[in-house]
């Protein structure tokens, strides 16, 4: 075949190239989203076969309709690659509806990218036969979408999936249907405005304005994750306020507690010299004693737990919960206050809230330690539940129907410990959660750490 034969009798693109290239782009898409809990590695093998196998299916079986029935055909395609998506994936409606829209047009560029370099490579450059073809496709076919899946894994490498809006899906669903009429406008009758003239010219308007729509489509995603983590900082950020406002709140009430109970102690060594009835000092005794117990509570050797401390323990004896502490407070000594209250602050605040939920008064027990080892600082915090706590991603998952207002106290608290270059793992295990927080010593010495 001459150049002008090969540039006016381009062939169409085998509907087998087509399905591998919506399974692929769907493969890609699928691998960072989170899992159902019942897809397992061989279970998502098998279901990934299933649905390669129907969309080439369909793909063949479909091939040569013209017209209504070809974009009746396409949108069937198009809900295939939804359906797969969907099935193994616990991920939104909306988030899998934009991903879907993703993968088609990547899925139509990476064909029409791969079936021009093919039959450049056949008819131009003379190099025919199925080792060939097959290379093609595999180098092609590999190396775009391994960027895709680069692109895919950067937009959802973080520790929680951001949520698509319904305003940014119905943006993703209408780019995608523009860019898919102006990929394919050359296929129009050429007494049509806008219809191409010629094969290549057809393959080239496609493959550009495919390329051109993924880019739009990454990059809306990539704008979308931005304002997403924006936004999530900015709640953060107002948790720690909140925790720090909580803090100034409980050091003034701690204060005039501290003044009552001195006040108190006064009055009771007055009544103590007036008093003979023996009711009458046992009881004195008795209230002495609480009082005494209360000064020799939360003295940890660092004001600032000293009052956080408290605060919460008031708090836990108003419901009836108890909270013991072992702490060495000298070991934060030298960390901010307003990350000493985020930290104490959120993880006792989750207790607390953990706690309220069992009946039983004698089960409502919280424990809190702090110590050095091995030039790490190690904060643990432990609560009794009840009940059945499921994990993702580490951190547990709300039973509130409010999901996406739960989970920033805990989201705080990691984020202020990745300050400190520490960690943060979560356990629940007979009827203890636990969580544990392991920071290097020499990041709580000298400056705060720059984020």
């Amino acid at each position: 075949m001459t150049v002008s034969e090969f540039i006016t009798n381009l062939p169409d693109i085998p509907r087998i190239i087509t399905a591998l290239a919506e399974w692929l782009a769907c493969f890609v898409c699928i691998l960072p989203m989170r899992k159902r809990e019942r897809i397992g590695k061989a279970s998502f093998a098998a279901v990934s076969a299933g649905f390669l196998a129907a969309q080439s299916i369909f793909m063949v079986v479909t091939d040569g309709f013209d017209g209504i029935a070809w974009n009746l055909c396409m949108a069937g395609a198009v809900l295939l690659m939804f359906f797969y998506i969907r099935i193994c994936t616990k991920t939104t409606l909306n988030n899998a509806v934009s991903g879907c829209c993703t993968a088609f047009i990547s899925s139509e560029f990476a064909a029409s990218f791969e079936w021009q370099i093919w039959c450049y490579v056949h008819d131009i450059i003379g190099l025919r036969g199925i080792i060939w073809e097959a290379g093609i496709l595999v180098v092609v076919y590999g190396i775009v979408f391994f960027i895709m899946w680069q692109l895919s894994r950067s937009i959802a490498s973080s520790d929680e999936e951001f949520t698509v809006t319904g305003i940014e899906t119905g943006m993703t669903v209408v780019a995608s249907l523009l860019i898919f009429a102006v990929s394919n406008l050359g296929f129009l009758p050429v007494d049509v405005p806008f219809a191409g003239r010629d094969s290549m010219e057809i393959f080239n308007m496609r493959t550009l304005v495919d390329l051109g729509g993924v880019a739009i489509l990454y990059a809306y995603q990539s704008q979308w994750k931005s304002t997403h983590m924006q936004r999530e900082l900015e709640t953060i950020q107002t948790i720690l306020n909140s925790q720090y406002e909580q803090y100034k709140q409980a050091q003034r009430t701690v204060g005039l507690i501290n003044y009552r109970y001195h006040d108190l102690k006064n009055h009771i060594i007055a009544l103590r010299a007036d008093a003979d009835a023996s009711r009458r000092q046992e009881y004195l005794d008795k209230l002495e004693h609480e009082i005494q117990d209360y000064e020799a509570l939360n003295k940890t050797g660092n004001q600032v737990l000293d009052t956080v401390l408290t605060s919460k323990n008031l708090r836990c004896m108003q419901h009836k919960i108890d909270m013991t502490c072992v702490i060495d407070g000298k070991l934060f000594d030298t960390m901010d206050v307003m990350d000493i209250c985020s930290i104490f602050g959120n993880a006792l605040d989750n207790a607390v809230e953990c706690e309220l939920k069992i009946k039983d008064y004698a089960k409502r027990m919280i424990h809190v330690d702090a110590f050095s080892e091995k030039s790490f600082l190690i904060i643990r915090f432990e609560n009794y539940y009840e009940g059945e706590i499921r994990f993702e991603k580490g951190f547990p998952v709300t039973s509130k129907k409010e999901q996406s207002l739960h989970g920033y106290g805990l989201k705080s608290l990691r984020y202020t410990v990745h300050k400190y270059k520490g960690e943060v793992q979560i356990d629940a295990r007979d009827n203890w959660f636990s969580l544990r927080i392991l920071i290097p010593l020499e990041m709580t010495e000298g400056t705060l750490p720059q984020i």
